[in-house]
């Protein structure tokens, strides 16, 4: 008898488990660490891997911070929850989502820009096909996508990107966790800045003030031109007797 065929998809964020995934995912807490003392004082919501794959911050404790990481096929950490998330709309400042976008969900970034506030902005962590570390997640479920896709995929949900505000981390090749300082554009990892904007109610039109002659007081009904009286003019006598 054949073996039975497995339904479920492996865990494609099970790669952050490995040294290789483990080395990316530590790159990218230090690079949020560094983001969190302005975020103390508003709430924030942080979407990660698995609870064993990548270890977080003591930042996220604060009372204002949300840590859901990605277990099965919802989320733990903070609350146990599910997509929908359940959060207010526009009730958020900032999100950070790292790759939990690169596993085929449909329906994650939207439900992020559902709960972000106007002015709020999302830093998106994601995989960069261009760099020479893909080999070492070929065989993981995760699909990289270029910078210009995932651009396409946060406009068609309303945000917009911040200009220069893209980064690149992460190792270029090696996992030994020392990496040469230049070429940028090749390491393992893009992290895209993009802010909820929506568009400003335009004012109505000015009322026209009225002239000023109009308004000055004490000039009565004389100063309006069709109020004024007209003047007689004098009849002149005949001289004839």
């Amino acid at each position: 008898m054949p073996p039975p065929v497995p339904h479920r998809q492996p865990d494609a964020l099970g790669w952050f488990a490995t040294p290789a995934g483990s080395l990316l995912a530590e790159a990218e807490a230090t690079m949020v660490a560094k983001l969190l003392p302005a975020w103390s004082s508003q709430p924030w919501l942080w979407l990660a891997p698995g609870p064993t794959q990548v270890r977080q911050p003591a930042a996220v404790e604060h009372p204002r911070a949300l840590l859901l990481q990605a277990d099965g096929s919802g989320f733990s950490g903070s609350v146990r929850c599910g997509l929908p998330l359940p959060l207010p709309t526009e009730s958020l400042r900032h999100i950070v989502v790292q790759h939990l976008h690169e596993t085929g969900s449909p329906t994650l970034l939207e439900e992020c820009a559902r709960v972000l506030e106007p002015g709020g902005r999302l830093w998106l962590f994601s995989l960069n096909p261009c760099s020479p570390y893909r080999w070492r997640w070929r065989h993981s479920d995760l699909r990289s996508h270029g910078l210009a896709h995932w651009q396409r995929q946060l406009h068609s949900v309303g945000l917009q990107p911040v200009v220069g505000a893209t980064r690149y981390l992460g190792p270029l090749w090696s996992t030994s966790g020392h990496s040469s300082a230049g070429l940028l554009r090749l390491r393992a990892a893009c992290l895209l800045e993009v802010e909820k904007r929506v568009a400003g109610l335009i004012p109505p039109a000015a009322v026209p003030a009225w002239r000023s002659n109009a308004a000055q007081a004490g000039t009565g009904l004389a100063s309006w031109p069709h109020m004024r009286q007209k003047k007689s003019i004098p009849t002149r006598r005949s001289s004839c007797p």
